[in-house]
């Protein structure tokens, strides 16, 4: 039956690396203008408007240098491998 099988999505390690380099420029701007990096990036991904995150070190034209599933796949997937 069409839309009954789960769709696969899969990252590749250069990905990986840009995603990683990407959240950390971005965390690193929005700390240093006194922002909590967890509530601005919740309202962006929730939202996708990018002015959730600072201009500050150019960080708002960083983050939309991926897309915002593909970021959270690269979230998610530390996250359970922390777990």
């Amino acid at each position: 039956m069409v839309g009954n099988e789960t769709t696969r999505f899969e990252m590749g390690a250069d990905h990986h690396r840009e995603a990683r380099a990407i959240m950390t420029e971005v965390l690193e701007a929005l700390r240093e203008k006194g922002y909590n990096p967890v509530n601005q990036l919740v309202g962006y991904f929730l939202s996708g408007d990018p002015t959730y995150i600072t201009n500050h070190k150019s960080a708002r034209a960083v983050i939309r240098r991926m897309e915002r599933d593909e970021l959270l796949e690269m979230i998610i997937k530390d996250y359970i491998k922390s777990l």
